[in-house]
């Protein structure tokens, strides 16, 4: 008998996240949609004229935008989090696509005001923050506004642009559906011998297994179902990479890859020196995956044998209650204030902790400006979800003390930091549960699942940052982006990262297609800057106490009060150098020494 997903409606209350913190009913959310319509024809009432003759004038549209900006998070949140948990609903469906419509209205009424206000004279900006002292309140706003004048066109132009985001968003909307909604998951034997449905959410537990044949089916089973949709996925993958390349042409930048670093103020550098510090560092991965075949004793190493642990498991069934309590314990480094507000998240339904049929794939974290975080998860009673667990808290409570201690604009925090935190959970927690394991086989156990960690967030998500980079160079010179030239590539960059000692298996060709990540332009090489910024602060944390924990706590608090790059380098790490990448890969190539010196005494 197969192992059947719930329903929806058959998930317990209390492990749902309470979506009526937001509202109680979809009633009330359609009052909101009502309000925020009429704000947003407010906001269309201010014409250029009027803005740029005071500074009372500018204020009174920065009060207006607060007004509209609160309800508009307040209201996406709500549609969006509502489908995220049952995408085939179809009354979900409906409020999400009426909250999209009236988003896309703001941001077509709000585009040309930002090229009124970009390419207003400094002289006249600074003479209305000395008339207007209030307005300095939005200063952080309006001086990024005016930082990307070059790549802001003029005020119709912009306009023109916005509204023709909703067309962008169809790609990315149509994998959601097309993987969350109308996939057909195939099915596989798991190691007692029933029948489970391969999952997003159960694929890589399955490639965890101990018994090779339950991975092995479960590879080749999940890579030929994508494999059979490989023209629909190369087609809404080439049709988002074009809509990156045409806004990015038309803000008149040299590539899509720096026009979507510069939205955050992130250089492009950045960028290029990952990717060359971890490919003059690959020497770690190889000898990762060399000692991988050594311990597992095989002869053959595949890509289905890369998820499975090197050792045998001994952590047991980790249950929900028990990785809450050990990251509540792990926490404790960060102060007192930091871990009341990770309880009251634990007990006051920030979190939706189990998968259920239609749920969105994975984890995330996210919320508004007005209220608590709310996090998703599709918990599997394993390390990796107390990790995952402990991630996506990071990013929570980053958002919680961002929003506490600016305003709703200043509160958005880039998205270049937004996987400090969360990664910083993880170490943190590594250490903690490190220091309190004696037992040599679980150490190393858990040493393997740190040794995961590097392969899978700064090699592996390098990785996938250098397709993203290589895709995009192929469509800006003109060349298609076929299923047959993405899976080549795609291979390739495999057989440059593994290296020898591991078959590439041909199936890992369009693995590709079931990264969800490669729709949110240009996101992934944050995960592994990040992770190599958080091996960096975590290290701090530990060593320097107090003083570390007070700098770490004003980056949380930072939101985007200063560039990224800063906000980092007043924490104690400075990104926009190699060294942190490098210095974290010598942290790799130090714990496989280790991992091998302890396989030895067990």
């Amino acid at each position: 008998m197969a192992k059947e997903l719930k329903k929806r409606s058959q998930a317990a209350r209390e492990d749902t996240w309470a979506i009526e913190d937001l509202y109680a009913s979809p009633e009330l959310f359609l009052e909101d949609v009502r309000k925020l319509e009429e704000l947003v024809k407010k906001l269309k009432g201010f014409t250029e004229e009027y803005l740029i003759e005071s500074g009372v004038h500018l204020l009174e549209y920065f009060q207006e935008l607060e007004k509209a900006t609160i309800i508009l998070d307040r209201g996406l949140c709500y549609s969006q989090r509502s489908v995220d948990v049952d995408t085939g609903n179809d009354q979900y469906q409906l409020l999400s696509g009426k909250m999209m419509g009236v988003y896309h209205k703001f941001v077509t009424v709000t585009a040309p005001v930002d090229a009124w206000i970009a390419s207003m004279d400094e002289e006249k900006i600074q003479k209305f923050y000395q008339e207007t002292p209030k307005l300095t309140a939005y200063k952080v706003t309006i001086d990024d506004l005016r930082r990307l004048k070059d790549h802001t066109l003029p005020s119709e132009m912009e306009e023109l642009l916005a509204a023709s985001q909703e067309m962008g968003a169809a790609m990315e909307k149509s994998y959601s559906f097309l993987t969350d909604a109308d996939f057909e998951h195939p099915m596989v034997k798991d190691e007692t011998g029933e029948w489970v449905k391969v999952s997003a959410g159960r694929f890589i537990p399955l490639l965890e297994s101990r018994d090779r044949n339950v991975r092995k089916d479960a590879f080749f089973a999940y890579y030929d179902r994508y494999e059979q949709y490989k023209n629909t996925f190369a087609s809404l993958y080439e049709g988002k990479v074009k809509s990156n390349i045409f806004y990015a042409k038309a803000r008149k930048y040299n590539s899509s890859m720096e026009a979507a670093v510069d939205a955050s103020n992130v250089p492009k550098e950045v960028y290029r020196n990952l990717i060359e510090a971890v490919n003059e560092n690959m020497h770690y991965m190889h000898e990762y995956m060399s000692l991988r075949k050594k311990l597992m004793g095989l002869e053959e190493l595949h890509m289905y044998d890369v998820y499975v642990p090197m050792v045998a498991k001994e952590t047991g069934k980790i249950t929900y209650e028990q990785a809450q309590e050990e990251i509540i314990q792990a926490l404790q480094v960060l102060g007192d204030d930091y871990v009341s507000v990770l309880k009251e998240g634990f007990a006051n339904r920030w979190i939706d902790k189990y998968e259920n049929e239609g749920k969105r794939s994975g984890a995330y974290s996210a919320g508004c400006y007005s209220s608590h975080p709310y996090v998703l998860m599709n918990y599997q009673y394993n390390l990796d979800s107390e990790f995952t667990l402990a991630h996506e808290m990071g990013h929570a409570l980053h958002s919680y003390y961002s929003a506490k201690h600016n305003n709703v604009f200043d509160s958005e925090y880039k998205i270049f930091v937004a996987e400090v935190a969360s990664t910083c959970n993880e170490a943190l927690l590594m250490d903690y549960l490190l220091k309190h394991t004696k037992d040599k086989k679980k150490k190393a156990y858990l040493i393997n699942h740190f040794l995961h960690q590097f392969r899978s967030t700064l090699y592996r998500q390098t990785m996938f940052a250098e397709f993203e980079l290589l895709t995009h160079e192929m469509a800006e010179v003109g060349r298609p982006l076929t299923a047959e030239s993405l899976k080549k590539l795609y291979y390739d960059l495999n057989v440059q990262y593994y290296g020898k000692d591991v078959v590439i298996d041909e199936e890992i060709a369009i693995e590709w297609a079931r990264i969800p990540h490669f729709y949110y332009n240009f996101y992934v090489y944050q995960y592994a800057t990040s992770f190599a910024a958080s091996m960096a602060l975590s290290k701090k944390i530990l060593e320097q106490g107090q003083p570390a924990v007070e700098r770490y706590l004003q980056f949380l608090k930072g939101g985007c009060s200063k560039a990224p790059i800063e906000l980092l380098k007043d924490a104690g790490v400075d990104m926009a150098a190699k060294e942190p990448v490098c210095e974290a890969l010598k942290m790799f190539g130090g714990l496989l020494e280790e991992m091998e010196e302890l396989f030895c005494q067990i």
